[in-house]
């Protein structure tokens, strides 16, 4: 899976996340979770139009070699394909683990399905 480096600047209710080998591609969120989330998207899209046009990808920098400006965080964000085919994975979780997911799925108003793979975004995202 490829990860591109990517800035977070701004202040609670506006946050932004650029892309330093990507001019043009940016998210905006309320929060920095909604931005990373948006950003995700914002990559996810620019690599499909890519693709559409017939262009090669930009290769990510070395996460090590970009020097984030003052008051910007460096993060990575993945580039996640969404194949829009869902595929049976049949999994053995703890009791516990089953009700915590559950409970967060319930409380966001999500299927446990959906939650959990909502949940491994977010963990690729934050670089699991």
């Amino acid at each position: 899976m490829l990860r591109y480096p990517a800035l977070i600047d701004g202040e609670n209710g506006a946050y932004g996340v650029s892309f330093p080998d990507l001019p043009g591609v940016v998210a905006m969120g309320g929060t920095m979770d909604q931005a990373l989330v948006n950003a995700e998207d914002a990559l996810r899209d620019y690599a499909i139009e890519t693709e559409k046009d017939g262009e090669a990808r930009i290769s990510p920098s070395a996460i090590e070699d970009v020097v984030p400006p003052t008051g910007s965080t460096l993060v990575s964000v993945p580039l996640i394909h969404l194949s829009g085919r869902s595929i049976r994975a049949n999994m053995m979780l703890d009791e516990g683990v089953i009700a915590f997911i559950d409970g967060e799925a319930k409380r966001r108003g999500m299927t446990r399905t959906a939650y959990v793979e909502w949940m491994a975004r977010r963990i690729a995202q934050a670089g699991g």
